[in-house]
């Protein structure tokens, strides 16, 4: 004789490795939180502050004054032709502040929603995801000071212009490729929290930030395009500074396959960590 309590309970199937067969999907299902995420840390970052959206323009715009000075002024590095050694400089200072602020937030960005992370499923991805936007957010509000600046000096871009959203594109990628590293790296050892400014630092000095790639004696380009931020920002010079700026293409090659190598091991490296960082978090 059939139960009729029994026959009205709905059938609960299990099936294993669902989870893993459906994680992309799952990056769209929770794309909510993704916005909730990327909108709290945008709030936090000038809710309350002193001097708020005024922080992201300040802090490149200081920099980009130092560089100028001393490379442009005492070392008298040359600059292309018709380029005002400020735009030259901060043509590379973009891509390098959106780079360096996504490896901070990134690393820390596990950590910091821990108690998230250990209470409830949804693809951890989500989490340094939206920290790289909180990034791309200050690099949007310091591109006005570029603007600022090619009206000061009457300097008008010319079609090149035009394919700088892919440079940018290519800045999220690197981004996000050395900001998984660094955000599974830090879950498991909590040290690189304090390698990552470390990194930051040095990679400003060694990256063309204040001087312009094409000082570099030929025979050692290729390998100077070993650092990847090498090919972003002679990308970006390229596209805002008009014909003043060569590509060097084989080396942006190498950065380019770099980029993407890191984005690949990247995230290969986080999806094999990601199912015990609830356990050492």
């Amino acid at each position: 004789m059939n139960n009729p309590d029994i026959a009205s309970q709905k059938e609960i199937v299990i099936e294993a490795g669902r989870t893993e067969r459906q994680y992309w999907q799952d990056l769209w299902r929770y794309r909510e939180l993704f916005y909730f995420l990327a909108w709290r840390d945008i709030l936090v970052r000038y809710k309350q502050t002193a001097i708020g959206v005024a922080w992201a323009l300040i802090r490149p715009f200081l920099t980009m004054v130092v560089f100028t000075v001393v490379f442009g002024q005492l070392a008298k590095l040359p600059s292309p032709t018709g380029v005002p050694y400020p735009i030259l400089v901060f043509a590379g200072m973009l891509p390098w502040q959106f780079f360096s602020n996504a490896l901070s937030e990134c690393s820390n960005s596990l950590v910091t929603n821990s108690n998230l992370i250990s209470k409830v499923y949804f693809p951890r991805l989500i989490v340094p995801t939206s920290a790289v936007i909180v990034s791309f957010v200050d690099f949007m509000i310091s591109g006005m000071i570029l603007l600022g600046l090619m009206a000061w000096y009457n300097f008008v871009p010319d079609w090149r212009i035009l394919t700088l959203p892919l440079f940018v594109l290519i800045a999220f990628l690197a981004s996000m490729g050395v900001g998984l590293w660094l955000a599974a790296l830090t879950v498991e050892y909590r040290d690189f929290r304090f390698v990552v400014p470390f990194i930051v630092q040095l990679g400003l000095y060694i990256s063309p930030v204040g001087f312009s790639s094409s000082i570099i004696p030929e025979q050692w380009r290729f390998v100077y395009s070993l650092n990847p931020m090498v090919g972003v920002i002679d990308g970006f010079r390229w596209a805002i500074l008009k014909g003043n700026s060569e590509l060097y293409l084989p080396g942006f090659a190498l950065s380019l396959a770099l980029i993407f190598l890191l984005l690949w091991s990247g995230i290969w490296y986080f999806r094999r960590m990601e199912r015990t960082f609830a356990d050492v978090i």
